[in-house]
């Protein structure tokens, strides 16, 4: 099988590009590195099956060619983190609608599977917990950017599914609960690398808001495992899933246990949502999935803990600053 990964050179495209390599199969990625990085794939780049595209999924023509070659469509390219959705609403909103509809247009010529990547943030402002696939979604007012991004996924979600019933164009839709692990970066705001390289430096761990806020954090290698599982199953075809982990803790929890795992002096400090993000930022202070639906379908269960996704990001941070330190050092030289 030929696998197009749209975002590719991304956290989460780089860890299934890798999985499926090692199953023997073919991978093309795509990315403009606008959130992704060279040394997500770097390891990958001499794989014979492997072939990367360092352009954008507007590139009509090129997109074209790379659906029509492929087998299955993985579509994760999206604007990631809350501080560049905040700080680029138009970017976010026009990659995550305009490249969402020209992916299925293009899939939609030759029929192709597709799995289109949402999020847990479509649930929005709900109270109702754990959430379901079935649940309403409920969405703050429009002058607050944050509910731009939810909309603009709940958008593609919409379309995907307008595909599968119009067109009988083969998707599946998988709503990412807080992904995180090795090779993912606290650059546009992701929390677990970030308190993670503050706790490895002995710096005050920042906290925003009152630290209250739950989340569930799902390991990079369960949530690969689910897109996997979720592919070849024909009972997936035109359905949602939650994919990530129910262990759940507040971001204060979140920081001690850190502290904690890599022993670390640091302190911890509250900043005030309206300086971190801007006046009238809101956030949601519970976000657990129900996963019950995708463990009957294609038996996700998710089987990494919270330790272990703290001490897989502290050994590749550290691994990063090493060589970070090397390079300076031999450029000194």
């Amino acid at each position: 099988m030929r696998y197009l990964i749209t975002g590719g050179a991304g956290f989460i495209g780089s860890h299934l590009a890798e999985r499926l390599l090692h199953m023997e199969q073919e991978v093309v990625i795509i990315d403009d590195l606008s959130t992704g990085s060279m040394s997500n794939i770097a390891h990958l780049k001499p794989h014979p099956r492997f072939e990367y595209h360092l352009d954008s999924i507007f590139h009509h023509h090129l997109m074209r060619e790379l659906v029509d070659n492929s087998d299955v469509v993985v579509h994760l390219a999206a604007a990631v983190g809350v501080k560049k959705i905040v700080e680029q609403p138009v970017q976010t909103i026009e990659t995550n609608v305009r490249g969402t509809e020209l992916v299925l247009e293009l899939a939609g010529k030759k029929n192709k599977r597709v799995i289109i990547a949402s999020t847990s943030e479509v649930y929005g402002k709900s109270t109702k917990f754990p959430f379901n696939e079935n649940d309403d979604l409920v969405m703050g007012p429009t002058h607050h950017s944050r509910w731009g991004y939810a909309c603009s996924k709940a958008i593609d979600e919409f379309l995907a599914l307008a595909y599968y019933r119009e067109k009988k164009l083969p998707v599946t839709i998988l709503r990412f609960f807080n992904t995180t692990g090795a090779r993912q970066t606290g650059r546009y705001g992701m929390v677990v690398p970030t308190f993670v390289r503050q706790a490895m430096t002995n710096r005050p761990i920042t906290v925003y808001g009152s630290g209250e806020q739950c989340r569930c954090f799902g390991h990079i290698d369960d949530v690969v495992d689910g897109i996997v599982a979720a592919i070849p199953e024909p009972k997936t075809l035109g359905q949602i899933f939650n994919l990530g982990s129910t262990e759940e803790i507040s971001m204060n929890g979140l920081a001690q246990r850190i502290i904690d795992i890599t022993r670390s002096k640091s302190n911890i400090t509250h900043i005030p949502y309206a300086e971190a993000y801007g006046e009238g930022f809101e956030d949601m202070e519970r976000r657990v999935p129900d996963i019950t639906k995708a463990g009957a379908t294609f038996g996700f269960n998710p089987k990494r803990s919270l330790e272990q996704i703290i001490k897989s990001v502290a050994e590749h941070t550290q691994i990063r600053e090493t060589r970070s330190m090397e390079v300076a050092q031999y450029g000194a030289a």
